[in-house]
């Protein structure tokens, strides 16, 4: 079985909007290479969906039937109090944002090995479990 994966909202953009075609290829190699492994949140859901309206990159029907596509797809996480606990605690630990604390504490939860981003900190080590990886 491989390991666990969360890809971060800027990752999924890629792949969706496809404006920059070497992200947007690289990005599918990885979800095609580890399709059966990847873990979403209900946070990481919204924000793609917002994303690709606000910026215009995706009329709201596509947007709408690229999320239920994914949740079709692919393990969906809630966003529950433990999480969002986590996520303080990861904030005021390594000073990530609270958005992207939740991210790495739904990662932590759900034992995911690797969080692919290309916010934060690449090749960071989380609470030696979960490593943060920009793709590019």
């Amino acid at each position: 079985m491989k390991d666990k994966v969360l890809f971060d909202t800027n990752i999924w953009i890629y792949l969706y909007a496809q404006n920059i075609p070497d992200k947007s290829r690289k990005v599918r190699e990885l979800v095609n290479n580890n399709f059966t492994s990847i873990i979403i949140s209900t946070q990481i859901l919204s924000e793609i969906y917002n994303v690709l309206i606000k910026k215009k990159l995706k009329p709201k029907d596509e947007a709408k039937q690229i999320i239920l596509e994914m949740v079709t797809n692919f393990t969906i996480v809630e966003i529950d109090v433990f999480k969002v606990i986590a996520a303080l605690e990861i904030n005021s630990k390594y000073g990530y944002t609270y958005w992207d604390s939740l991210v790495v504490a739904t990662a932590l939860q759900y034992n995911c090995n690797i969080l692919y981003s290309e916010d934060m900190q690449a090749d960071q080590l989380i609470e030696k479990k979960t490593r943060i990886v920009n793709p590019f």
